[in-house]
């Protein structure tokens, strides 16, 4: 019949309601009209009810992800890092405050010594390239001078003291400077590095270097930065649901921190419940994200406490264990659109926290109802995660492991899984290793490209654009067998080499 709606697929309300847990793979969404181009598509987003975003991108709290490096860097591309709380509150603030007070996109591990001190192996200067000697051996003490590793591999007599052999001081520039400006400055220079100073602490912060900044000028256009209305990097952090934690959340509100997550792999409890309340009532502008939920009713409970945005998945995670040894949790796909449901109700958005290895997997995460995605193994590897590279089999490998390991747990975070006080320790998490990504700030923006394009297919020129497609039924889906997911992805040859970018 002439002008009949044609029905292909399914709407993400029946699809979603027939009882299967399904995880990203296991959807498809098919393709709708395009009338716009890749470059109009806007990903502008919220991670909670007062915090803004141009990327949907969360680094999550594993401190093997997120330090102060990948904090800076994630709101230099315009996301968000989450500062892990396995560490003491002073060093989770010093982490917050390194990350916010500059607005260059990379952090160096800096080695402070003082003039007396010697220098006995190449291993003191850690990763960095230099050792910065001031008067007491410290950040905050005057810079006096500094030592090359290159020149200290030359020296003769390694034994002496680092005064008879430091060169000048570097040049000292402010914290504030923006990438740009410290790349003018430095060419007009001629330098080869220079040192950054926070002007309130009057504190040495970063080393900048000129094969840091050829790095980072090869590096895709860096987008709009998130800063605060202070003109400061967002940055958020992870505390706990104990009563340990309100001191903690005390000190970090000092730092500067923009947002607080409640991190927990089961939130629908009295302990998060009590301190999402807390959190508001101390600190009525400060936005705290609760979670982690799968289920409609767990969603509601925290949004009738008062959180300012949710953080969804359970056992999704690739290092995670969860519903293998508690048999609890929800295939991620289904968890996402199922919470985002009920949470788009009270105008609270959704963090998908999990299960995301390629730029195809964000898309649906957004799509099904998501604001942002939280990732910890497609980040972690990266130059800007924690850690040292290692040679594993002729492979550049970084550590990477869940915060229900049992390595991890015995730092603090078993208190994620209400286990600090257990007598027997159960692991929900693993210890791996990760492939050497590269840095943030070359394979994010690419990232982001490929998901306007996914977008563009879709026919959702922004995320609120998907999100109506989706609900008015437009946008439609099908399940993928496990043909499908093969044909899907490379198949039928003998060897192949995959790029994204």
């Amino acid at each position: 019949m002439a002008g009949a709606t044609i029905e292909d697929g399914f709407s993400a309300n029946r699809l979603f309601s027939q009882g299967y847990s399904y995880t990203y793979d296991d959807v498809i969404f098919l393709p709708h009209y395009i009338d716009f181009s890749t470059d109009s598509v806007n990903l502008n987003t919220k991670l909670s009810k007062n915090v803004d975003l141009s990327i949907p991108c969360v680094a999550s709290p594993m401190d093997t992800v997120t330090e102060s490096s990948m904090a800076s860097a994630m709101a230099t591309l315009g996301g968000i890092g989450i500062i892990h709380s396995n560490n003491s509150p002073a060093e989770q603030a010093n982490l917050i405050r390194s990350a916010k007070y500059r607005l260059v996109p990379f952090i160096t591990d800096l080695i402070f010594k003082s003039p007396s001190d010697v220098i006995e192996s190449a291993d003191e200067f850690g990763s960095s390239p230099y050792i910065l000697v001031t008067g007491s051996g410290n950040s905050k003490s005057l810079l006096l001078g500094s030592v090359a590793r290159s020149d200290w591999l030359s020296l003769n007599d390694r034994s002496a003291r680092i005064s008879d052999y430091m060169s000048k001081f570097p040049s000292l520039i402010p914290s504030s400077w923006n990438f740009e400006q410290v790349a003018m400055y430095m060419a007009s220079q001629e330098a080869d590095y220079v040192a950054m100073m926070d002007e309130e602490e009057k504190e040495v912060v970063n080393l900048i270097t000129k094969a840091d900044v050829e790095r980072i000028k090869n590096y895709p256009k860096l987008g709009l930065p998130s800063v605060g209305s202070d003109g400061k990097l967002l940055v958020g952090a992870a505390i706990g649901t104990r009563e340990s934690d309100k001191e903690r959340l005390e000190i970090l509100v000092r730092a500067g921190v923009n947002v607080v997550v409640l991190d927990s792999s089961q939130g629908n409890s009295i302990y998060q419940i009590e301190m999402i309340k807390y959190v508001k009532k101390m600190y009525p502008e400060l936005d705290v994200i609760g979670g982690n939920v799968v289920t409609a009713y767990q969603a509601q409970n925290l949004i009738q406490a008062g959180v300012d945005g949710l953080r969804v998945g359970m056992g999704s995670g690739s290092i995670c264990t969860t519903q293998e040894v508690c048999a609890v949790g929800r295939g991620q796909a289904t968890a996402v659109y199922k919470v985002a449901s009920i949470a788009e109700q009270y105008g609270v958005p959704v963090i998908a926290d999990g299960g995301i290895s390629n730029s195809g997997h964000i898309v649906k995460a957004l799509v099904l109802g998501a604001s942002t995605v939280m990732m910890g193994s497609f980040l972690a590897g990266s130059n800007e995660a924690p850690g040292a590279y290692e040679y594993v089999g002729g492979r550049r490998l970084k550590k990477y492991r869940g915060m229900g390991s049992l390595e991890a747990m015995t730092k603090g975070s078993d208190q994620r899984y209400l286990g600090d006080t257990a007598k027997l320790k159960i692991a929900q998490g693993v210890v791996g290793a990760v492939a050497d990504k590269g840095s943030v700030l070359k394979f994010l923006p690419y990232t982001m490209q490929a998901v306007k394009q996914g977008f563009q297919d879709l026919g959702a020129s922004s995320l609120l654009s998907a999100h109506d497609l989706l609900k008015s039924s437009v946008l439609r889906l099908e399940v993928r067998t496990g043909a499908a997911q093969v044909e899907g992805g490379v198949h039928g040859l003998v060897s192949y080499e995959k790029r994204s970018f």
